[in-house]
């Protein structure tokens, strides 16, 4: 029987487990011409994110968050700039398969700015349940992981790269 795998996000949490890796990963910040902001409702955690993912080997920060925008979202997006590098230690996530904790790793991660080129809007049910345009004064009723919510607040800001 195969178990499928579950995150748990910590955020500033002294309780939380102590990183076993560091892993790079890229996001993207994509909002449409009226501003509103692209978010996906996470499979593997029942939360909502902007589209992020793994930079797998032979590939760049950009043409990870190009993929996995396509992946979980259906469309095609291009890079146009920096939100910021988030790499603080206050950031852990768990990857849990059943009960047993399988890494627990401390993000760096990459958010990057984009907008959309083509392709047609629809989750892919492996990576997420739901995919729609949000209004930025709608976030708050949207279940966001903090991590993911600082990252959002510092795209909204448009006050050049965060670097933290």
């Amino acid at each position: 029987m195969s178990r499928r795998t579950r995150r748990i996000d910590y955020w500033r949490d002294p309780d939380a487990p102590k990183p076993t890796s560091r892993k790079a990963s890229a996001s993207v910040f994509v909002r449409d011409d009226e501003g509103h902001l692209l978010l996906l409702h996470r499979a593997d955690s029942d939360v909502w994110t902007i589209p992020t993912g793994g930079v797998k080997k032979g590939e760049t920060v950009a043409q990870a968050g190009v993929r996995e925008c396509r992946e979980e979202t259906g469309l095609d997006v291009e890079v146009t700039g920096l939100v910021g590098i988030f790499s603080t230690p206050d950031h852990v996530i768990a990857y849990m398969h059943g009960d047993e904790v399988d890494e627990v790793r401390q993000p760096i991660n990459i958010c990057l700015r984009a907008r959309v080129i083509g392709g047609r809007l629809h989750p892919n049910p492996d990576e997420a349940r739901d995919v729609r345009w949000v209004a930025p004064a709608s976030l708050d009723g949207y279940r966001i992981g903090p991590a993911i919510r600082y990252r959002i607040d510092i795209g909204l800001e448009d006050a050049g790269p965060y670097l933290g």
